[in-house]
C-alpha cells in the first residue's frame, strides 16, 4: 500500500526531502511523474490513464503536504521503513487503506521509476 499524509499534518516539510521517489509535494504544488525519477515520455498510472511524465498534474491536496500514490513505494528497495513516517514529528504519515499493493508490486513500481 502507499502512505498517506493525514489532516494532522503541521506542514513542517520534514518528510519531503526524505522521499527517494520524490512522491511528496507541498500542498497546492503540481506534481510530475518525472520529478526525482528516471521516467520519461508516457507513463501508465494505476488507474490505467496514460500521462506524459513531464506534464504537470493537479495537486492531490491544496493545503497540506501530500503523497502521490502512483510514486509511493513505501521506500521498498531503498530503506527498511517509510522514511516520511520515520521523520514525521506528529505521526501523520500512515498506511493508505485505499491503496493496497504487495511488496512485489511496490518493488516493481520502484524498478519502473528508477532504471
Amino acid at each position: 500500500m502507499a502512505i498517506i499524509i493525514t489532516d494532522e499534518c503541521i506542514n513542517c516539510g520534514a518528510c519531503e526531502p526524505e522521499c527517494p521517489n520524490n512522491a511528496i509535494y507541498e500542498g497546492g504544488d503540481e506534481w510530475r511523474m518525472s520529478d526525482g525519477t528516471d521516467v520519461s515520455s508516457d507513463y501508465i498510472l494505476r488507474n490505467g490513464e496514460s500521462i506524459d511524465a513531464d506534464s504537470s498534474q493537479e495537486p492531490v491536496d491544496e493545503d497540506l503536504y501530500y503523497i502521490v500514490p502512483d510514486k509511493c513505494t513505501e521506500c521498498k528497495g531503498f530503506h527498511d521503513e517509510p522514511q516520511c513516517a520515520a521523520v514525521c514529528p506528529v505521526d501523520c504519515c500512515v498506511d493508505d487503506e485505499d491503496v493496497r499493493e504487495t511488496e512485489e508490486e511496490l518493488l516493481a513500481k520502484k524498478d519502473k521509476m528508477h532504471l
